[in-house]
């Protein structure tokens, strides 16, 4: 069984900065693209960056220049590091991990996610 989890949400100020980290725990499992998604108040869930597993990244416009997704391989965790923040980044945060196992074959895994809050 493989399990995400994501940690480090929490209220800023705009202007500040936040680092989540995701971690996929389990046993017998190979992780491939990795990804941070984040869903505001009565809107639908949206890419904001993603890693390949040879470090390969992608981001939407709108947070390009401000965050910044890396990896630990041996340590099977996703970094977002989000500076600049203003308030449209307010949202609930999730981390998804396509992930191989010899039980369940290639599936997505999803975090329960982790609320970001940008006020003053």
């Amino acid at each position: 069984q493989v399990q995400v989890v994501e940690s480090g949400g929490g209220l800023v100020q705009p202007g500040g900065s936040l680092r989540l980290s995701c971690a996929a725990s389990g046993s017998d499992f190979k992780i491939y693209t990795m990804g941070w998604h984040r869903q505001a108040p009565g809107k639908e869930r949206r890419l904001v960056a993603s890693i390949s597993s040879l470090g390969d990244t992608n981001y939407v416009p709108s947070v390009e220049g401000r965050f910044t997704i890396s990896r630990d391989n041996a340590k099977n965790t996703v970094y977002l590091q989000m500076n600049s923040l203003k308030p449209e980044d307010t949202a609930v945060y999730y981390c998804n991990a396509l992930i191989t196992t010899a039980s369940n074959g290639l599936n997505t895994y999803w975090g329960q996610g982790t609320q970001v809050t940008v006020s003053s």
